[in-house]
């Protein structure tokens, strides 16, 4: 009964003098709608990152070409064509822990398709290649071993090469020319967005390597390769499978232990993970800072509120004198406190969640509003009122009765 009582006082108190508590509010409401709006800001570019890692696929590991030194001059990381296709083939043969090999090699090209044309990205691959980026078609087949090893003109093509060349026209068994050499499509792949890197993953075309190395790009190394993709049989073979194939490769390549690698080595998950722990403390560096919006707006809640009291020294004075007990006067000038900063809080929500979803329609970021944010948000804003309150409410209650009737 006393708390109805409290509440019912407040709000009164509230209503008279209407534009000073909604000025009180407004630091609150400005908070609130910071913290959720940077939240969701942060999550969703949190989510995002976590989507494009999940798109690369699992238990990675990356090999490219490394430094070499020839005649005495010493060139950069994949300068010098020092991994084949045969290195593939024997990662996949005799490293226990490792479950598929792709090598590939990439170049680029002017795609064709009757009068339309399209400059992406073409890349040799063998059929492991789907396996170990976890990449499933929307329509056709994948490339096969005899289309690899028979160095056929059949490709596979993502959705952005389909929307570019070919529109609402199934694309399957269509003959496109790149680099004016005549190809079979064969296979649509899905859709898989942006990678890590910002780069468009659906905007490529894939042909088998032997038909890469000796048709499309031509090289002289026949067998060279530009990379090595390989999967992990599971995330605790990952380490075991990167030190399986360091030894494979140094072993083959004949590299002695006071020698370089002329190779390097990289583990996809332990990059990728990075990305994603760099996105959360931004995330949470951007609620932080929004934060401090919403100890300003406590702060004025206590200000507005010690002012109060001593706007109403004289009520306080004859509510004692009439019986009103310490607690009575202190629950009041809380309950006030408190109403001011879940209305605030409420409006701030609504604010923030307003803010969050203008920013995805008009920039086009990612956000994510969380039912947890928002209760997180509410019930902080009730803790501001009851922390920032307490003083004035305090002082209130302590007022002595004879000395708050005389206060003119």
């Amino acid at each position: 009964m006393e708390l109805w009582q409290s509440l019912k006082i407040a709000l009164r108190a509230l209503r008279v003098n209407k534009m000073r508590s909604f000025l009180t509010m407004l630091g609150i409401i400005i908070g609130i709608a910071s913290v959720i709006a940077m939240v969701a800001i942060g999550s969703g570019a949190q989510k995002k990152i976590s989507e494009q890692i999940a798109s690369m696929g699992s238990n990675l590991i990356l090999i490219i070409p490394g430094s070499t030194t020839t005649a005495g001059l010493r060139v950069g990381p994949g300068a010098a064509p020092t991994l084949t296709y045969d290195d593939a083939r024997a990662i996949k043969a005799e490293c226990p822990s490792v479950d598929a090999a792709a090598p590939n090699i990439r170049g680029g090209g002017q795609v064709v398709y009757a009068n339309q044309n399209w400059s992406t990205i073409v890349m040799g691959i063998t059929p492991d290649f789907l396996v170990v980026r976890e990449w499933s078609l929307a329509a056709g087949r994948n490339l096969s071993q005899s289309d690899v090893d028979g160095a056929t003109k059949n490709c596979l093509i993502g959705q952005t090469i389909v929307d570019n060349l070919f529109g609402s026209i199934d694309p399957i068994g269509k003959i496109i020319r790149i680099k004016k050499v005549p190809f079979t499509v064969v296979g649509v792949l899905e859709k898989k967005g942006q990678s890590p890197q910002g780069t468009d993953q659906d905007d490529i075309v894939y042909i088998p390597i032997r038909t890469a190395q000796r048709k499309v790009f031509g090289s002289p190394f026949p067998n060279a390769v530009g990379g090595i993709m390989v999967r992990a049989r599971s995330s605790e073979d990952l380490d075991r499978a990167q030190e399986e194939v360091t030894a494979l490769l140094k072993q083959r390549h004949h590299i002695g232990p006071t020698k370089e690698n002329d190779f390097t080595v990289r583990n996809l998950t332990e990059i990728m993970s990075v990305a994603s722990s760099s996105s959360q403390t931004m995330s949470l560096l951007l609620g932080a800072v929004a934060s401090i919006s919403l100890i300003v707006g406590g702060i004025g809640i206590m200000n507005i509120m010690l002012v109060s009291v001593t706007e109403r020294t004289r009520e306080i004075g004859i509510r004692m004198a009439i019986g009103a007990k310490q607690r009575d006067i202190l629950l009041q000038f809380l309950t006030e406190a408190v109403l001011l900063t879940v209305f605030g809080g409420i409006i701030g929500i609504g604010l923030g969640v307003a803010g969050a979803t203008a920013v995805s329609k008009v920039v086009g970021w990612t956000t994510l509003v969380s039912t947890k944010a928002i209760l997180i948000a509410f019930v902080f804003s009730g803790g501001v009122g009851i922390f920032f309150g307490f003083y004035p409410a305090q002082k209130a209650s302590r007022l002595n009765p004879i000395d708050a009737l005389r206060y003119e």
